[in-house]
């Protein structure tokens, strides 16, 4: 085995690392100083992930890992999203991504600047979070113009004086689930067709 002067082990800083086998056609090297072994590759900065995926990007496959791994680095990242107050009014954009079944992130987004103006880390996701959230902005002065959701049973009604409706992407799921796989009438063939 040779020593290699130009890589450096990822967990020590050591410049002690020497080839060790491939796993999955990847080259694997083995610092000599900590014993811990690697495939080389960058590490990923768990502040970094978390701004990518406040910002509006998925990560798992960008970064060539898996949902675990984006898990338990986003669950080490601080979770504050930047408490920028936009001057005008906003139309907000509420979801949560799941990853996983018990651990998700719930972002409020501002659909007019592209920009997460609350992002929180959840085990649920339910409306009296929502209902937290947007108290929690409009206690900020956020101006909230209108709101879009996933269309979750009950949240269509629970901020009053606001007008809340479902997004586009939703409502064309909820009408393709009710038609068959090759629809008879022309109406239906165009409803089909909104996918």
């Amino acid at each position: 085995m040779k020593a290699f002067e130009h890589k450096k082990c990822l967990f020590c800083g050591s410049k002690q690392v020497k080839k060790n086998g491939t796993r999955d056609g990847k080259q694997r090297y083995k610092c000599t100083a900590c014993n811990k072994r690697s495939s080389g590759g960058g590490r990923l900065d768990p502040d970094t992930l978390w701004q990518l995926y406040s910002d509006g990007k998925q990560s798992a496959a960008q970064y060539g890992c898996s949902l675990k791994t984006i898990r338990r680095h986003l669950a080490k990242a601080v979770t504050k999203a930047p408490g920028v107050t936009p001057q005008a009014a906003v139309n907000l954009i509420v979801d949560t991504t799941y990853f996983g079944r018990k651990w998700g992130v719930m972002a409020l987004y501002d659909a007019i600047s592209k920009r997460a103006l609350s992002v929180l880390e959840v085990k649920n996701e339910t409306i009296e979070h929502y209902r937290q959230e947007v108290a929690a902005l409009q206690e900020r002065g956020v101006v909230i113009q209108s709101i879009i959701c996933d269309g979750r049973s009950g949240l269509l009604q629970a901020f009053p004086g606001i007008p809340v409706q479902m997004c586009q992407f939703h409502q064309i799921k909820i009408i393709v689930r009710y038609l068959s796989k090759k629809p008879k009438s022309e109406a239906a063939r165009g409803l089909r067709g909104l996918r």
